[in-house]
């Protein structure tokens, strides 16, 4: 297996252990061609990103693409939190003309736009309601409506959705769903369950210290479990 690109991994500049440098030589020391330094976007009360952080990160990742410009390619990506059923996300344009690209996913911690939103949160957390689900599922459908979002990042996980839903409108917005290798999902269920919607799929190994950078481990069983076609995952070849 050849890793073109691990897109989602995180760094001292939000809740990871390593500096951006640290995943680099990780990166290239398995032989990855692309890394993407995505941390968790502002909007997250505990550990998202410094907003001003955001512009630091595109300066050292400039200056490692010339440091490491024969051996690999790093892009600055964002993991933003979806905020409710709206799909508002914690990004602007401002941020957004530094970026290479934006993830997207829900997170318990991220900032509630209305008290509906924060409700939500506890039905999520506590309750697991069914009203929660539908919600969930709305906010990811109009972020990738809204928004321009590479990838949604472990769709499912923290709060249910209706998984079929999503991964239509992310067929039509051209969106990736992530196998994430940290947590577990995409699962092997919600795969199959999607399997004739013809979805593309990013495998990210959500990696929190650097020795995890390009760790498909769990994400690679999940796909062979579920069998799914190889060329759909764009960022591996077999």
């Amino acid at each position: 297996m050849k890793i073109l690109a691990d897109y989602h991994t995180h760094t001292i500049y939000s809740h990871g252990k390593g500096t951006i440098e640290d995943n680099v030589k990780v990166a290239i020391s398995k032989g990855i061609e692309t890394l993407g330094i995505s941390d968790h976007s502002y909007g997250h009360l505990t550990y998202g990103v410094k907003r001003d952080d955001i512009f630091k990160m595109r300066e050292e990742i400039d200056i490692l693409n010339e440091k490491y410009k024969n051996k690999i390619k790093i892009l600055l990506g964002v993991e933003s939190n979806i905020l409710d059923d709206k799909g508002n996300i914690d990004y602007d344009d401002k941020i957004g003309d530094v970026l290479d690209y934006v993830m997207a996913g829900y997170h318990f911690g991220s900032k509630p736009t209305n008290v509906k939103a924060l409700i939500n949160h506890a039905n999520n957390y506590v309750f697991k309601t069914e009203k929660a689900k539908e919600y969930n599922t709305l906010g990811i459908i109009n972020a990738m409506k809204n928004n321009n979002i590479f990838v949604i990042t472990h769709p499912g996980d923290k709060g249910d959705i209706y998984i079929e839903e999503v991964a239509k409108v992310a067929k039509e917005t051209n969106t990736k769903l992530e196998i994430n290798s940290s947590h577990r999902f995409l699962n092997a269920n919600q795969l199959r369950q999607i399997e004739h919607i013809g979805n593309t799929f990013i495998v990210g190994s959500d990696a929190h210290v650097p020795k995890n950078v390009g760790n498909f481990n769990l994400a690679l069983n999940t796909i062979k479990e579920a069998k799914i076609d190889l060329s759909l995952i764009e960022n591996i070849k077999f």
